[in-house]
C-alpha cells in the first residue's frame, strides 16, 4: 500500500486534543496553532481535500523541525513523522519555490551528502578561522546581509584540525571475539567530527567486536529522506544498503542517520527489489549506545571525575526510543556525575537542514536550549548527533559560555583508555 492510500487513516488519526501542543519547539516560540502539529495536520488535511499548496501553507510545513517529539507526547499514536515527510516530498514536487531558496537549498544538498566535496572545503574553511578573517566577516554583518542561511553556515562551523585521521577498513576485536560489527562514518560526522568515529571505533573493539568499515561507503540519505527529497533519498539508501548488507549489524554514531537507516523499510516498501533488502537493513541497524546496551560492558571503566549534561537529540529519542541506554552507559563510569538538562524534549533548532533553512528560529532554539546547558553548570556536554553538537556549542559561545562538547563515544573511550579529565575536557574535532 501506498502512503498516499495510507492518507486518509494518518490524517484521521489525530483527535485534535493539544497533547503535542507543549512539546512543539515552534508552538513554544509562537504560540500560533498553524505552527503546532495539529494545525499542520489540519493544513495537510485542506491540501489533501484538493487545496492547492500556498506559499502560506509552506512556510508553516518549512517551520517545522520534524523533531516528532510530538510522536512521542501523542496519546493517539499520530505517526506525525510520516505526514509531515509526506508533505514535504508534496513541497519539493508542487510548489515552486524563490529563485534565491532555491539556490540555497541547492548549495546544501549538493555539498552536505558528499564526503570530498566536503573535505575540499576543510582547507579553505581552516585557514578562514585562523586567519582572524572570521571575526572580522561576523562583525561586519556582511553574510547576514548577504543571505542569513549563508551567515548561519558560516557561525556553525566547528573549530577544524588540520588532518582527518585515516581510519582502516576493519579494526580487530581487543581479546576475544564478541560480535562483527559494520560502522558507518557518515558525512558531516567524518569529516567535521573525525574524533568521533575514531573514538567509536575503539570503543568497540576495546569491547571485543570486530568493526568493518567499509572504504566505498557514502551518505544514508538522512539530509534528504527529511526534506522531502525522495529520489534522491532512496538513491543514497539503496547504495547504503548494498554497502553494509554483508555485515549482521551496523552501528551508527549520529542520530539522524540511524533514525533515517531505521526508516529505509518505509522508504522503499513500494519497490519489489529493494523492500526486503531494506527491511533487512533497517532490523540490522543500531545506534551505538543501544548496541553496546545489548552487547553488556566487558572492558574496565577508568575514573572519570567530570560532570556532564547528556542532551537527548530529536531523532535518537523522538525517532528511535533511544533515551535510557547513553544515560546507562555515562553513569557506569566511576566518577562521573550526569546532570539533567531542562526541557530535555524541545529540540535545539538543529534539526538537519533547519538551523540552515530556518536560521532565525534556530537561532531562538538554540538560545534556549544553551540557558539550560548553562544552568546545569556540567563541565562537558554530551551530545549523540553532529547537528546538535555545532548548533549548541554556537548558542553556548554567543552567551559567552565555554563549556567542551563530546560524544557518549569520546567519553567512553576516554574512560576505557585511562586518558583523564584533562584529555577529555581539552578534546576538539
Amino acid at each position: 500500500m501506498s502512503d498516499q492510500d495510507d492518507l486518509p487513516k494518518l490524517l484521521g488519526d489525530c483527535v485534535h486534543c493539544g497533547f503535542c501542543l507543549p512539546t512543539c519547539p515552534t508552538y513554544v516560540l509562537w504560540g500560533e496553532e498553524m505552527d503546532s502539529p495539529r494545525g499542520r495536520i489540519h493544513l495537510m488535511q485542506q491540501h489533501a481535500d484538493g487545496t492547492p499548496l500556498s506559499d502560506n501553507m509552506v512556510e508553516h510545513f518549512d517551520a517545522c523541525l520534524g523533531c516528532m517529539a510530538c510522536v512521542t507526547s501523542c496519546p493517539s499514536g499520530v505517526q506525525y513523522d510520516r505526514l509531515i515527510e509526506m508533505t514535504r516530498a508534496d513541497v519539493e514536487r508542487e510548489h515552486p519555490r524563490s529563485l534565491k531558496e532555491r539556490a540555497i537549498r541547492e548549495m546544501v544538498f549538493q555539498l552536505f551528502p558528499y564526503r570530498r566535496r566536503l573535505r575540499a572545503l576543510r582547507g579553505p574553511l581552516r585557514a578562514y578561522q585562523r586567519s582572524g578573517l572570521e571575526r572580522l566577516v561576523r562583525l561586519s554583518g556582511v553574510l547576514k546581509r548577504i543571505s542569513p542561511s549563508l551567515a548561519a553556515m558560516e557561525r556553525l562551523a566547528p573549530p577544524l584540525s588540520k588532518t582527518v585521521p585515516k581510519l582502516p577498513e576493519r579494526v580487530a576485536a581487543r581479546g576475544e571475539r564478541r560480535a562483527t560489527v559494520g560502522m558507518l562514518t557518515g558525512c558531516v560526522q567524518a569529516e567535521f567530527f573525525p574524533g568521533v568515529n575514531a573514538a567509536t571505533a575503539r570503543v568497540l573493539a576495546m569491547e571485543g567486536c570486530d568493526v568493518v568499515i567499509p572504504r566505498g561507503q557514502g551518505c544514508c540519505g538522512a539530509l534528504s529522506l527529511h526534506s522531502g527529497r525522495e529520489d534522491e533519498a532512496r538513491a543514497f539508501a539503496r547504495r547504503t544498503i548494498e554497502t553494509f548488507e554483508s555485515v549482521d549489524v551496523i552501528v551508527v554514531n549520529s542520530a539522524g542517520c540511524g533514525s533515517a537507516m531505521k526508516e529505509f523499510r518505509t522508504l522503499l516498501a513500494d519497490d519489489p527489489t529493494w523492500a526486503g533488502r531494506a527491511d533487512a537493513l533497517s532490523a540490522k541497524t543500531r545506534d551505538f549506545a543501544e548496541f553496546l546496551t545489548e552487547l553488556g560492558p566487558r572492558a574496565e571503566r577508568a575514573p572519570l571525575p567530570v560532570t556532564v549534561a547528556y542532551h537527548d537529540a530529536c531523532h535518537l529519542a523522538h525517532a528511535q526510543g533511544v533515551r535510557a541506554q547513553p544515560r546507562a552507559l555515562l553513569a557506569a563510569i566511576p566518577e562521573l556525575t550526569v546532570r539533567e538538562i531542562a526541557e530535555s524534549d524541545i529540540c535545539c533548532g538543529s534539526a538537519g537542514t533547519y538551523n540552515l533553512f530556518q536560521p532565525e528560529a534556530a537561532e531562538d532554539l538554540g538560545d534556549r536550549k544553551a540557558v539550560n546547558v548553562d544552568a546545569t553548570q556540567a563541565e562537558l556536554l554530551v551530545a549523540a548527533n553532529p547537528g546538535c553538537s555545532m548548533q549548541i556549542a554556537t548558542a553556548l559561545r554567543r552567551r559567552g559560555v565555554e563549556i567542551a562538547v563530546a560524544h557518549t563515544a569520546q567519553v567512553l573511550d576516554a574512560s576505557l583508555r585511562g586518558l583523564g579529565r584533562d584529555a577529555l575536557l581539552a578534546r576538539d574535532s
